[in-house]
């Protein structure tokens, strides 16, 4: 019997230091030495203190600032750990009231904007952390920024042209506008200075 449970303990053993402890020592050593910023979750860092992660959304909802995404994580919106959407089928009357609530939010935060709503400001991602939204939805929001902010709307468009990311290697995928990038161009250095209520997490 001795001759068959100590070679399997043995084994067992080593299989558990080499899977368990240097398989992954070494994956996140080498992913800190390549990739420092991806390895430590693309944190976002304003004035020495991470205001987020440019991989994660956030809920903004002052009319000064750039709406993103809706979020269907629980129990609140861009839950991190609880990743997720509605899986509400496209008749689920429970879908449809929510994107109507939604449109009407965004109508009435902006009244004289009569344009299309971007079908990504009134529904949520797959994941319900998508930070990003489309150029399209970003235009949409930029006569409201403007307005509440007092800045010239050529400005503010001038942020959202600068904050567009092209597809990566120029095909894959869609051009996109990272929400919390171009709010915190908005805010500028003010942000560090005077945290908000409804500004990036902290």
């Amino acid at each position: 019997m001795n001759n068959i449970v100590r070679p399997a303990l043995v084994l067992f053993a080593l299989l558990g230091a080499l899977t368990g402890l240097v398989y992954p020592l070494a994956v996140t050593g080498a992913a800190k030495a390549l990739f420092p910023s991806q390895a430590a979750g693309s944190l976002v860092v304003q004035g020495g203190t991470a205001v987020g992660s440019s991989l994660i959304g956030q809920n903004f909802s002052d009319p000064k600032h750039f709406w993103g995404r809706p979020s269907a994580t629980a129990p609140q919106p861009y839950n991190a750990s609880a990743s997720g959407g509605s899986n509400l089928g496209p008749l689920n009357p429970a879908l449809a009231d929510a994107v109507k609530a939604r449109v009407e939010a965004l109508r009435a935060a902006d009244p004289g904007n009569t344009a299309p709503v971007p079908v990504d400001l009134v529904t949520a991602s797959a994941s319900g952390l998508d930070p990003d939204i489309s150029p399209a939805a970003a235009q949409y929001q930029a006569a409201r920024v403007a307005r509440v902010r007092g800045m010239p709307a050529e400005q503010v468009n001038a942020l959202i042209a600068g904050n567009t990311q092209a597809p990566l290697w120029g095909f894959l995928g869609e051009p996109r506008v990272n929400v919390l990038a171009l709010n915190l161009a908005l805010d500028g250095p003010a942000l560090a200075a005077a945290p908000q209520q409804d500004g990036p997490m902290r």
